[in-house]
């Protein structure tokens, strides 16, 4: 008896560690979930008042916030082209290295524009801004590299893929219709001749012989009919 209670209470102990640890991962996950969120939220409303003070305002803060817009697009979708590449070819792995040292440059010029927005020497800022726009054209433009170059990539293999699948299809569409490549053993004369003395179930050639409909198989998107069964 006391062996049966001991057992229980320590499948209890383990029921409600595993409920616990069950419980910390889902509020790990949904803070997760959250501070994504948030971040996306921010990042939408910022890159919407970035757009409106490149469009609204004249002058050097206008100029500062088109770097700043441009510089943020382009890094975000190098990011994500490599990102999503990545998972399909390791070879990216080495592109993903090097784009995040850009991206530590890239942070670095943001940094710095953020900070000459609220800077309130307009004269001096202007001074800068032919040095800034050749960093954030540097920085674009490695970045612009990087993403066409894994575009490319992706683009060749499904090329060449799709080459070597037409190869096959016309393969196989040539072993399909071999019967159009054979030619007639007897004569015309002499196949009318016999025509009168061959079964019926010689009249049919081999190869134009119906397959086996058990043999068929359909596609996996195609439903295919339910066997009849016999009682």
């Amino acid at each position: 008896m006391e062996a049966v209670i001991l057992i229980l209470t320590l499948l209890f102990v383990a029921f409600m560690a595993l409920g616990v640890y069950a419980g910390v991962k889902a509020v790990r996950a949904a803070k997760r979930g959250v501070d994504r969120t948030i971040t996306q939220a921010r990042r939408s409303v910022e890159d919407t008042t970035l757009r409106a003070k490149s469009y609204g305002q004249p002058g050097v803060p206008g100029e500062l916030a088109q770097l700043r817009l441009s510089l943020r697009t382009s890094m975000r979708a190098t990011q994500y082209a490599l990102n999503a590449g990545a998972r399909e070819d390791a070879s990216l792995s080495e592109s993903l290295g090097l784009f995040q040292r850009l991206s530590a440059h890239g942070q670095e010029l943001d940094n710095d524009l953020k900070r000459l927005e609220r800077e309130p020497d307009r004269a001096t800022v202007a001074t800068l801004l032919p040095g800034l726009k050749e960093r954030t054209e540097r920085i674009t433009h490695a970045a612009e590299s990087l993403r066409w170059a894994a575009r490319d990539r992706a683009r060749q293999f499904a090329e060449d893929d799709l080459a070597a699948l037409g190869a096959q299809i016309d393969l196989e569409a040539g072993a399909l219709r071999h019967w159009t490549t054979e030619e007639p053993t007897t004569s015309r004369s002499e196949a009318a001749g016999h025509n009168w003395t061959a079964p019926a179930d010689e009249q049919t050639p081999p190869s134009l012989t119906p397959p086996d409909p058990r043999l068929r198989t359909g596609h996996p998107w195609q439903k295919s009919a339910k066997p009849e069964t016999t009682n």
